[in-house]
């Protein structure tokens, strides 16, 4: 399966980029991330525990010779641990310049949500929508649209 969205994701094609979003599963609810973001997806591994840190930083890993941070997003939005199983994956992202490991449910799929259909989430509680940068409409379905800079710095 990595190989296969690693080629799909087109890393460094910008135009081919446009409106794709890597979709994947928190809980019962889908999520998106811009795939321009996305450097690649692994299975869960070994994470070394650091301490000090927020609870929902797990530790960090080493990737190929790269210590990268990983961050589970069941706890970041503030959701019950969960133990990790066999479809609990990594998604690692580059914002900003910042590596770190995004560790969700389950990836689903690489999929286009053109920008029409890409609506602002509602702003009845804005502390719970802070990391949400939009909602897609995709059919009858709908997927929360990650803002990763917020993600990561707030």
């Amino acid at each position: 399966m990595t190989e296969a969205l690693t080629v799909e994701l087109g890393l460094g094609q910008e135009e081919t980029q446009r409106d794709k979003y890597l979709t994947f599963l928190v809980e019962k609810e889908y999520y998106g991330i811009e795939i321009k973001y996305v450097t690649e997806i692994i299975g869960i591994q070994s994470v070394t525990e650091v301490p000090d840190l927020p609870e929902y930083i797990r530790g960090i890993i080493n990737l190929r010779g790269k210590i990268i941070p990983v961050m589970d997003v069941r706890l970041r939005f503030g959701k019950e641990f969960r133990e990790y199983d066999d479809r609990t994956c990594i998604i690692v992202i580059d914002a900003e310049n910042i590596l770190i490991g995004l560790i969700v449910d389950s990836v689903c799929e690489v999929m286009s949500i053109p920008n029409e259909e890409i609506v602002a989430p509602p702003d009845f509680n804005q502390s719970e929508n802070k990391f949400i940068k939009g909602i897609g409409k995709t059919g009858s379905e709908v997927k929360l649209i990650l803002d990763c800079e917020r993600l990561l710095m707030d």
